[in-house]
């Protein structure tokens, strides 16, 4: 069964992926000569950089989120489907889904990522991710349980495993997660908890690297170290996790942790959709186009963003940072191209630093620029300033500006509520 999509008569750009990549350039191409149908799985955008924020109960998800249909409530060449892609025929140059397939003259795959468990079953199963809201959501809802459950027990070991938490990975998630978690231990616990011997709440993040925030600078990486020492985190270096059988956390040197709560951050792989074969992927399961992000041998089919990998820039030849700017100075450079005319006026993408940057709770960061490093409270406020101009919709930016004010005045965000989504009721339960 087919997509019910009106033919119109242009160019069909099909956009799999509502992210970064997939909707910056959904909106270069808006009045263009194409048709645009946008694909995801979800009927919104989110905004990864804010998930931790989510997870740690000092955002509601609605304000880091914004509808992609109010997003393109006048563009009539762009529709908006919500549906799951199941596989794609290159050759056919057709998309199936399971709403039926999809027609195509030009595709444009920007998946994003997800959380590489690094091929073990049982970690990807026991432990958190955190590469969406309801995985966030998990994350609130775990953690505040726990907190609830802690109150009424009485044994020692039974209640670490209830309160202690581990986080895996070193990287800019892993940091202000554990930063946000030992926030919570300080300003929230002997507030909201006051019965929970909340001086026992151990916070851990482990590393397999040697320095915190790899692809930043080594003052970054120690600022950072410093900070979530002060905070009471504790640091593990050069170790990495083994296995976790919901008990404890074992490490390669044979050592292991007591906790029943583990959030993975210790990195991120591509998905990999039906129909594209292993020769068409790179380091990481990217796909891999050239410098105009066409996919190899595919003249019209298009990787943008975490999924890309360009194989033929010599400043990047591991890829280049699979981050936000990336997918966003892809997504600028193909709209133009798909703009122009004539192919041998495209332009090739070039990838231009920004920078890099990490919050390790209040006043404390670390912001890597081109020409400049800053740290502490200054850095801080560059990130608050960043993000909040990232986000999409005023009402949005107003919200978040809000709840951010309020909690560095009251250290007190007041969202900390448990909220599970009913089961859905099937047809033949009625």
């Amino acid at each position: 069964m087919a997509f019910n999509i009106p033919e119109t008569g242009q160019e069909r750009v099909v956009v799999v992926g509502a992210g970064f990549a997939g909707l910056k350039l959904a909106r270069s191409l808006v009045k263009s000569k194409y048709q645009i149908v946008l694909i995801d799985r979800n009927n919104y955008h989110q905004f990864q950089p804010l998930f931790y924020q989510v997870a740690m109960a000092g955002l509601e998800p609605s304000s880091i989120s914004f509808p992609l249909r109010k997003i393109f409530q006048r563009a009539n060449n762009v529709s908006i489907r919500y549906a799951e892609i199941e596989r794609i025929d290159l050759i056919e140059k057709r998309v199936y889904a399971d709403l039926g397939y999809l027609n195509f003259d030009k595709l444009v795959i920007c998946t994003g990522a997800t959380t590489n468990f690094f091929g073990n079953k049982v970690l990807e199963d026991l432990t958190y991710p955190m590469k969406s809201i309801g995985e966030a959501l998990d994350i609130r809802n775990a953690i505040l349980t726990d907190y609830e459950r802690a109150l009424s027990i009485r044994d020692f070991d039974e209640r670490q495993e209830l309160i202690d938490i581990v986080v895996v990975g070193g990287g800019a998630t892993g940091v202000e997660v554990a930063g946000a978690l030992a926030e919570m231990k300080k300003y929230i616990l002997p507030k909201d908890y006051r019965e929970l011997p909340y001086g026992e709440v151990d916070i851990y993040l482990i590393h397999a690297g040697a320095e915190l925030l790899p692809g930043m600078s080594a003052q970054a990486s120690a600022n950072s170290l410093k900070y979530l020492q002060e905070l009471g985190v504790q640091v593990i270096l050069q170790k990495r996790v083994q296995r976790f059988d919901g008990d404890f956390v074992y490490t390669d040197d044979g050592n292991k942790i007591r906790c029943g709560k583990v959030i993975w951050a210790a990195g991120i792989v591509c998905p990999v959709i039906s129909g594209v074969s292993d020769e068409l992927l790179g380091r990481g399961k990217r796909l891999k186009v050239n410098r105009q992000l066409q996919l190899i041998n595919y003249p019209d089919i298009f990787a943008i963003g975490d999924a890309a990998i360009v194989l033929d820039d010599p400043d990047y030849p591991d890829g280049h940072p699979q981050v936000a700017q990336t997918a966003i100075q892809m997504a600028k450079v193909l709209g133009r191209n798909l703009k122009t005319n004539s192919k041998s006026n495209w332009k090739i993408f070039t990838y231009r630093d920004l920078g890099s940057m990490a919050t390790i709770g209040r006043n404390r960061a670390v912001v890597d620029l081109p020409s400049l490093r800053l740290r502490g409270f200054i850095a801080w406020v560059v990130w608050l300033v960043v993000h909040l101009y990232s986000l999409l919709g005023v009402r949005n930016k107003v919200i978040v500006f809000l709840n951010w004010v309020w909690n560095y005045f009251t250290y007190d965000q007041s969202l900390r509520l448990i909220i599970r989504p009913r089961k859905t009721r099937r047809p033949e339960d009625t």
